[in-house]
């Protein structure tokens, strides 16, 4: 009798034990990603290919990154919609004049110099 709830509890130790390692595993998942897209930005930013011509491909010109940005945009929509209903449900949309215009200045700064 005593034999039957070592046994047990020695495969509650395991289970616990194996809950605990994916519940590790699961939680580092986020640290390994960010670790992992920071190497291929940094390859990608440092990347330098001479050619023939004395021209540099690549180096120079890293990833694009958003907090570079700063816009000052206006938008406007204009447009004319005509909903016809017909017995038993059906609507017919017809739109005409549909004209959108967007207005300002976006610009990307240097990401050397914000180095």
């Amino acid at each position: 009798m005593l034999r039957l709830k070592r046994r047990g509890q020695s495969t509650a130790e395991y289970a616990i034990v194996i809950g605990l390692v994916i519940a590790a595993a699961v939680a580092m998942q986020i640290y390994v990603k960010r670790g992992l897209q920071g190497k291929i930005k940094d390859a990608v930013d440092i990347t330098v290919t001479e050619t023939g011509s004395g021209t540099v491909i690549g180096g120079g010109h890293p990833q694009y990154e958003p907090y570079y940005q700063s816009s000052n945009m206006q938008g406007t929509h204009v447009a004319s919609v005509t909903e016809n209903t017909a017995t038993g449900g059906g609507v017919t949309r017809t739109t005409g004049n549909d004209t959108s215009t967007r207005t300002g200045t976006s610009t990307v700064s240097d990401t050397k110099s914000a180095d």
